[in-house]
């Protein structure tokens, strides 16, 4: 599996992602700027991801200009004939914003940017440690979405303590049903506001993120 890391003024996880991605999980990465267009040399098998940060200075709305960008009307495209797709942080506000995935990311509920670890968990998975470093990651959707959501099992992550525990206290944001992470129906676009590049190093102490790829199928 080959990755494309999209560059966008204002990234600035971009690299950290590169890192890891090289350097952790031994894949190769190609970085993508966004004013290019190109994906020709990607195929379904392989992923596009697009990275944490403050795409085009977050002017307007989260990722509302970034979805315009000449590159990610290709990584539109590249989605829906079946290629795989990962948001993190900023990457996940685009996903919403471009309607790749449902939902939006709203301010936290403390209305305050919240840097720390946490602990999110799959249904059948243990916790897992994963830094968050956002002002805009309550995930929001209606009641009809929220549903669908569920049924599907497109919920991917949810905030849970060091014990497996969801909700409550161990829930950051406020995110509703403690959702940290999601994916589409055709389950090839994922968006997660936990940041997985930074927890694939035992330099930091913390390989948890390694999981998350794995969980993912995107290692």
């Amino acid at each position: 599996m080959k990755f494309g890391v999209l560059v966008f003024p204002g990234s600035n996880c971009d690299r950290d992602m590169q890192d890891a991605l090289e350097k952790d999980l031994g894949a190769p990465v190609e970085m993508l700027w966004h004013k290019g267009s190109d994906l020709s040399h990607f195929n379904t098998e392989d992923c596009i991801v697009l990275p944490g940060g403050f795409s085009y200075g977050d002017y307007l709305r989260c990722g509302a200009i970034a979805k315009f960008s000449p590159m990610m009307q290709s990584v539109i495209e590249f989605a829906n004939k079946g290629g795989k797709v990962l948001g993190v942080c900023n990457g996940f506000q685009i996903l919403c914003e471009s309607g790749l995935l449902p939902g939006a990311l709203l301010q936290n509920a403390n209305q305050q940017f919240i840097c720390k670890n946490v602990f999110i968990k799959t249904d059948n998975s243990a916790a897992l440690q994963i830094p968050i470093a956002h002002g805009e990651g309550r995930y929001f959707a209606d009641e009809a979405t929220l549903e669908h959501l569920q049924k599907n099992n497109q919920i991917l992550f949810k905030y849970c303590d060091a014990n497996g525990n969801v909700g409550g206290a161990a829930n950051p944001n406020g995110s509703t049903l403690d959702i940290a992470g999601i994916c589409n129906d055709a389950r090839n676009v994922f968006g997660m506001m936990p940041h997985p590049e930074r927890a694939t190093s035992e330099a930091l102490s913390n390989v948890d993120g390694k999981e998350i790829f794995k969980i993912l199928g995107l290692n």
